[in-house]
C-alpha cells in the first residue's frame, strides 16, 4: 500500500450491484481472486489471497473455489498476506505483504474458510473502481467498491448501483466466507425492495454518475 501519510489504513465505499455492468465491462477481462480466510472473527481477518491476471473464468453457483484453483494454478502470478481490523465510517486498518506465489497457493489449499471471485477494474469518471462477481456459494453477488488514498467524500456514485453496503459487515468478504450469501440473500432482497436504496450522507455530497451505467 503507498504510504499517504495515513499509514496502514484504507478508504473505500462499497455498493451492492443487481448484475455486472456488462456495457462497462465489454472490453474488460477479470483477475480471477481465490481468497482464504484464517481468521475471521469480529472484523479482524487474516487472510492469503492469490491472484491470477486476465483468466476470463466462468463462476457460477457450482463454482468451488478449490476446484476453480486447481484449474487455473498455472496462471496465479500474485499472492499476499493481509491483516485486516474492522470497518469503521469506510476506514479500515490493512496491512498487507506479498508472498510468494507458491508458498501462498499452498497456504490457500491448506486450509481457512474460502471465496472465488471475478474481479473487473474500471475507471469512472475521476475515481478507479473495481467490479466483483463471486462464484460459488456467494453467486450471484456483486460488489463495487471505490477506493482512494483518503476518505472517499463527494463521490458520483454510478447509476448501476443498487445500495450502499460501506459498513455492512454482511457484505466483508471474510463474513461471506463464514456465511454465504446464498444463505441469506433472499431475505435481504425483500428487505432491500421494501426499504428502498439506501446511501451513506456523512461523506460529503453524493452525485450520480450517468456515464457507464448498464
Amino acid at each position: 500500500m503507498t504510504d499517504t501519510g495515513y499509514g496502514d489504513f484504507e478508504f473505500e465505499r462499497r455498493f451492492l450491484l443487481r448484475h455486472v455492468p456488462r456495457d462497462l465491462v465489454a472490453d474488460v477481462t477479470p483477475s480471477l481472486v481465490v481468497q482464504s480466510y484464517f481468521l475471521a472473527d469480529e472484523g479482524y481477518a487474516l487472510r492469503v489471497r492469490v491472484q491470477a491476471t486476465s483468466t476470463g473464468a466462468v463462476l457460477d453457483g457450482t463454482s468451488d473455489p478449490l476446484e476453480v484453483l486447481a484449474e487455473h494454478a498455472e496462471a496465479i502470478d500474485f499472492c499476499t498476506l493481509t491483516a485486516k481490523g474492522p470497518t469503521a465510517g469506510g476506514t479500515r486498518y490493512e496491512a498487507e505483504r506479498e508472498l510468494d506465489v507458491l508458498v501462498g497457493l499452498e497456504m490457500v489449499r491448506r486450509g481457512g474458510r474460502r471465496i472465488v471471485k471475478n474481479r473487473y477494474a474500471v475507471w469512472l469518471g475521476e475515481d478507479g473502481w473495481v467490479v466483483d462477481e463471486f462464484g460459488g456459494a456467494n453467486h450471484p453477488l456483486v460488489i463495487a467498491e471505490c477506493e482512494r488514498s483518503g476518505p472517499v467524500t463527494d463521490l458520483e456514485i454510478p447509476q448501476f448501483c443498487t445500495t450502499e453496503i460501506t459498513d455492512d459487515v454482511r457484505f466483508g468478504n471474510e463474513s461471506l466466507a463464514c456465511r454465504p450469501y446464498a444463505s441469506w440473500a433472499a431475505d435481504h432482497l425483500r428487505q432491500l425492495d421494501a426499504d428502498g436504496p439506501q446511501y451513506r450522507q456523512d461523506f460529503g455530497e453524493n452525485s450520480t454518475l450517468r456515464d457507464g451505467s448498464s
